[in-house]
């Protein structure tokens, strides 16, 4: 990969529909001198379906809302203590395909639970990084003229009970988890730092934030 900069943005608590739509218009409005962008953002509990699920039918689940979106994958659940971690880059400048993107992502997420000492796996066959057999990061992505939007979430502090009325990722008998049920008091704030320094070194960039 080249050595142009990324941007990363802490949003904050932000509402799904809020960020999808400016994400949308990142990608619709940049052109090839944009800098490449990451969001750190947590969201209001929602329930969010991919492309393979098929037409939305509902607009709610347990009075959470249900709403449709672009990415790939089935359905799955945002909440309050998830950080949701958006990619927004032009593949063809860094010159990786939607395979290594994927790579590079499970190695952002593994070496972020391997700093607190959580050794997870990925799974060929079902995207996501997996511990003890329980999903703890999922993810999610679109290629839209040769620029990726969506990405990848982790589990860090959240109620996964919204999980349970739902098959994540269209799976089933898949149990959720998160780094808390595992290594406790740990925070947001400290799971961002790990993220950002280990988002660094995988892809090998100057970093400018904008928190």
């Amino acid at each position: 990969m080249n050595k142009t900069p990324i941007i990363i943005r802490n949003l904050g608590l932000l509402p799904w529909k809020i960020v999808f739509d400016k994400m949308n218009y990142f990608v619709d409005t940049r052109n090839l001198k944009t800098i490449d962008e990451i969001w750190l953002v947590e969201h209001y509990p929602i329930f969010t379906t991919g492309q393979s699920e098929g037409k939305l039918k509902i607009d709610s689940i347990r009075n959470i809302p249900v709403m449709a979106s672009n990415r790939g994958g089935k359905i799955t659940y945002h909440g309050p203590g998830q950080q949701v971690i958006y990619f927004l880059l032009n593949l063809k400048n860094n010159h990786i395909d939607l395979r290594k993107l994927l790579l590079l992502i499970e190695s952002i997420l593994l070496n972020t639970l391997k700093s607190f000492l959580i050794f997870g796996s990925s799974n060929k066959t079902y995207p996501g990084i997996y511990v003890n057999q329980k999903k703890i990061c999922s993810i999610g992505l679109r290629i839209k003229n040769g620029c990726c939007l969506h990405g990848c979430s982790i589990n860090v502090n959240m109620n996964l009970t919204p999980f349970t009325y739902i098959k994540p990722c269209g799976l089933n008998n898949i149990k959720m988890t998160q780094i808390n049920d595992i290594q406790h008091n740990i925070t947001m704030s400290m799971t961002r730092k790990i993220l950002i320094k280990s988002i660094q070194m995988i892809f090998n960039k100057n970093i400018f934030f904008l928190f």
